[in-house]
């Protein structure tokens, strides 16, 4: 074994929570809340502890071998299939972890202010502790099956989380919906291992990337003239468009919001939606291969945020506009990997987890203070009243709009940059960089504005909010302002780790890009000017953004806003609608599916199943029943009679001798000859045959041979009857067949 694989026990890092988890299970409804909050978010802590030392401190000495591997046990081993139970850690895995136990440590400490007075305290935490347990499984696992372990598990815990207020039909619905859209996405996923299996006879993340060369099973042609690799990245990305809210899988997302606050900010900036980003990175050696599977990723990821961001321009609800503010800015990080530009689809991912965290839960706490109204029209003059919530949504405004030099601008400016430069889609597909680009830049407009909507809107001008919400405003508390102060640190300098290194001709100051290397590849290569030129764009761009929002709802609805409202009120509407896009679903798909589960349920299940199968055979037992019962009348001489009547039958059926179905007859002018015995053969029974040749009753040839031969006075239709009898019994067969021997054949 390797010593790369032996240097860390690496098991302890999801081990933690899902420690956690099951002793909040079982013992946390005897516990005080403090004792919950101590359990829960010390197993969190102490998994960042485990995953800072593996990162910071054993990591860089085997980086370039392949970073850390620790072996639990064989977990499936059959034919050329071996997986085990294991997990491993480089650079990019181990960047997810961090990210994953650190931010998710601040949520559990913000969740103790927020969840405070929820009668259902343990229960939230203990699954708390199972998202995160299963999210470092997905991140860690070695291999295909191990991470889908996690991607399910993930999967589970967000229906949990989700429809944690089952109580309310809205909040169960939004819990299903999530599950089930996940479920179609996963189906793909499979499809993905399995091929993934058969290209390459393996479905360990290290010996993939190694058998990921041109000229290898990947790159020869499989269906459709297109190369495995392609059908491998396509369907492996069907299952992260489910998992990671992209078009036509991303409705599942704003639904989600029916969950409490800190989930939306766990599951929506920090783990779960950026999964399929993180499958796709770590399945780059497979993608580069096939540059149609590239821009299928990242055609799909520059329209889901352009589309996504339109939405946000007219949603009134305040997580809604988070919601669909998440999943355009996943589309930037699917458009970074799709164009081959890997380390700045994670670096997005890395920022994002902090910017979009703080604002989730900054979220949280204007709701804390507007006595849990998420209605940004009810809002206004939140400024002073929540200065220190207003300090840190203002950074994280600022860092997903892409102003300098806040953390999202080094980021967005990478993947947009990068979609100009980069040349993985070859001649044929060249034009996709520059749509992609052209697409982000519009964009990162549109989130410019609609985030500047949602701030002007909630912090800026007088409130508008009824007297009594007014009169119960207040600023959250510690346990809830302290993460968001650490968020807001993040989101303010996190972006410069991850410098360009064209930008100023010193690749070594992109600290994340050169340790993501070993991982994902080099840093896309992006000229100085290049670089130059879209950050000033970028920059331009969110400036324009926040000064259109300023002049639609700078102090709350201005006259602009509300004359362009009154000019297109379809328009308006058809966005603030979402482009009734789940009308459509449910129109095309899912009421004729569930019309059509009806049917079956009413043809299937009641008439075939319940009556037929069911009844029927009940039915027939009942019959046989009941006739069983005349006979069973008691009578011994009539059981007797019927003991002799059916031993009769038996015996005649025994001894009957057999003829043949049809007699084997060869004419040769008048003469023929006649075979009666079975396939040919003589019985062993001592039969006897008679053979009437002119069906008059009398026969013309008899005696135990099976065959005879008779010459006719004259041609013309005949009737041959054998009869076959047992002397032993006395029992009879015949067979009788009509013969013309003008026409030289039998009938």
């Amino acid at each position: 074994m390797p010593a790369s694989e032996t240097l860390f026990n690496l098991r302890l890092i999801p081990l933690l929570p899902f420690l956690g988890a099951a002793a909040l299970i079982l013992f946390g409804r005897r516990w005080k809340r403090e004792t919950v909050l101590a359990v829960a978010a010390g197993a969190i802590g102490g998994s960042a502890l485990v995953a800072f030392e593996a990162f910071f401190t054993r990591l860089p000495a085997v980086a370039e071998e392949g970073g850390l591997r620790d072996v639990v046990w064989t977990w499936m081993s059959t034919g050329n299939l071996s997986v085990d139970l294991a997990f491993r850690m480089d650079a990019l895995s181990g960047l997810l972890c961090l990210i994953i136990t650190f931010i998710g440590f601040l949520i559990h400490v913000y969740s103790a202010g927020y969840m405070e007075h929820d009668p259902d305290y343990p229960r939230f935490f203990a699954y708390l502790n199972l998202f995160c347990g299963s999210m470092l499984v997905l991140v860690l696992g070695d291999s295909m099956p191990v991470m889908f372990v996690g991607w399910e598990g993930v999967g589970l815990c967000s229906y949990l989380l989700i429809g944690f207020w089952y109580h309310e039909t809205p909040n169960a619905d939004a819990g299903k919906k999530a599950f089930i859209t996940n479920r179609i996405g996963d189906f793909g996923f499979l499809i993905g291992i399995f091929l993934t299996f058969q290209a390459t006879g393996t479905l360990r993340f290290s010996e993939i990337s190694s058998l990921a060369t041109a000229g290898s099973a990947l790159t020869a042609p499989y269906w459709l003239d297109m190369p495995m690799a392609f059908w491998i990245g396509t369907f492996l990305f069907i299952g992260a468009a489910g998992k990671s809210a992209q078009i036509p899988l991303y409705v599942w997302l704003p639904d989600a919001m029916a969950g409490p606050t800190p989930v939306s900010a766990l599951i929506h900036a920090a783990t779960m939606v950026t999964a399929g980003v993180y499958m796709v990175a770590r399945m780059h050696a497979v993608y580069v291969l096939s540059p149609a599977a590239l821009a299928i990723v990242a055609l799909v990821g520059a329209a889901t945020a352009l589309f996504a961001a339109i939405i946000g321009f007219a949603q009134n609800d305040f997580k809604k506009v988070l919601a669909y503010s998440t999943v355009s800015q996943l589309g930037f990080m699917f458009a970074g990997v799709g164009t081959a530009n890997f380390a700045s689809g994670v670096f997005h991912l890395y920022t994002h987890a902090f910017f979009k965290a703080g604002l989730f839960l900054c979220a949280g706490s204007i709701m804390h203070a507007m006595s849990g109204s998420g209605d940004i029209r009810k809002m206004g003059g939140l400024r002073k009243l929540t200065p220190w919530t207003h300090a840190v949504f203002v950074v994280c405004w600022l860092a997903i709009c892409g102003v300098p030099i806040f953390s999202g601008f080094f980021s967005k400016d990478a993947i947009v940059a990068g979609a100009f430069a980069t040349g993985a889609f070859g001649e044929g597909l060249a034009w996709v960089g520059p749509t992609v680009g052209a697409m982000l830049l519009l964009a990162a407009l549109g989130t410019a504005f609609y985030m500047s909507r949602l701030y002007f809107l909630v912090f800026s001008g007088p409130s508008r909010a009824d007297a009594h919400t007014q009169h119960h405003i207040h600023e959250s508390p510690p346990s809830m302002v302290g993460p968001l102060v650490v968020l807001a640190v993040g989101a303010g300098l996190g972006g410069l780790v991850g410098v360009p290194g064209g930008l100023f001709g010193h690749p070594e100051w992109n600290l994340l890009g050169h340790t993501l290397e070993t991982a994902v590849g080099p840093e896309l290569d992006v000229p100085h000017n290049t670089e130059i030129l879209f950050m000033v764009i970028s920059t331009v761009l969110a400036l324009i953004g926040i000064a259109l929002a300023n002049v639609f709802y700078g102090g709350g609805y201005r006259s602009p806003a509300e004359k362009f409202a009154a000019a297109f009120p379809g328009f308006v509407q058809l966005v603030r609608d979402k482009f009734r896009v789940d009308e459509f679903y449910g129109a095309a798909i899912i009421r004729p599916l569930r019309k059509f589960s009806v049917a079956l349920f009413r043809v299937v299940d009641r008439v075939l199943i319940d009556q037929i199968l069911v009844g029927g055979t009940a039915a027939l037992v009942d019959l046989l029943g009941r006739l069983a019962r005349v006979f069973q009348s008691g009578d011994a001489q009539r059981y007797m009679a019927s003991f002799a009547i059916g031993a009769a039958i038996l015996v005649f059926f025994a001894t009957r001798p057999t003829a043949p179905s049809t007699l084997k007859i060869e004419i040769t002018g008048t003469t023929v000859s006649v075979d009666a015995s079975r396939a040919g053969k003589a019985s062993p029974r001592g039969l006897t045959y008679e053979f009437d040749f002119d069906d008059d009753g009398r026969p013309e040839i008899s005696g135990p041979k099976a065959d005879a031969r008779y010459t006719y006075d004259k041609a013309g239709p005949h009737t041959i009857r054998v009869t076959v009898t047992d002397p032993r019994w006395n029992t009879h067969s015949k067979i009788k067949q009509k013969i013309d021997l003008s026409a030289g054949e039998r009938k």
